[in-house]
């Protein structure tokens, strides 16, 4: 495996690792549970994660099937991809994003089958981008959203991003859901 490859997926496993103690961290009773009106539970935010691997791994994929089809080179870069994006622009929670209507989770979700699916998608997600190991993966530049023209590399490290800020986004409501218990007991 290419070390840039090993990178990513290595940053990506870190950051799973962090979700997964963050959902841990909020009762089992209370993650299908939004802490206010206009807020996501648990369960709509892995949904909402769900959704977004789903779209990246089936454009990472199309990606490299194309530029591999066109002739990409190997990859001979051996500098690190980590950093490269603006990740503390990602995380950052007191910046508030509304996510557009096609990436909102359903309302009717349960966290523990959402659980499954997230599991699914990602699976799915390092697969896609494991077709472009040894290739020039950083010539192969798409436009995001919000960040811009980003390399193959790059959108993988947005989804680790991504994930970071609704990791911070679960423990907030933990704390939400802990609060407002307290102040009814």
């Amino acid at each position: 495996m290419h070390p840039r490859t090993e990178e990513v997926l290595n940053c990506l496993d870190a950051q799973r690792k962090e979700l997964r103690a963050a959902i841990d961290s909020v009762p089992l009773d209370a993650r299908n549970t939004a802490p206010a009106a206009n807020q996501w539970s648990v369960a709509q935010v892995l949904d909402h994660l769900t959704i977004v691997d789903r779209r990246v791994a089936a454009g990472v994929g199309k990606w490299i099937a194309d530029a591999r089809a066109t002739g990409l080179g190997e990859e001979t870069e051996m500098t690190s991809v980590l950093g490269t994006i603006p990740a503390e622009r990602i995380t950052d929670r007191s910046r508030k994003v509304e996510a557009p209507e096609e990436i909102r989770p359903r309302t009717d979700v349960d966290a523990e089958t959402v659980w499954a699916e997230l599991e699914q998608a990602r699976a799915k997600l390092r697969a896609a981008f494991l077709t472009g190991d040894g290739f020039a993966l950083g010539q192969v530049v798409q436009t995001h959203p919000v960040l811009g023209p980003i390399n193959v590399y790059q959108w993988m490290l947005f989804c680790a991003g991504h994930e970071g800020r609704h990791t911070l986004q679960i423990r907030e409501i933990g704390e939400q859901l802990d609060s407002a218990e307290g102040a009814t007991a």
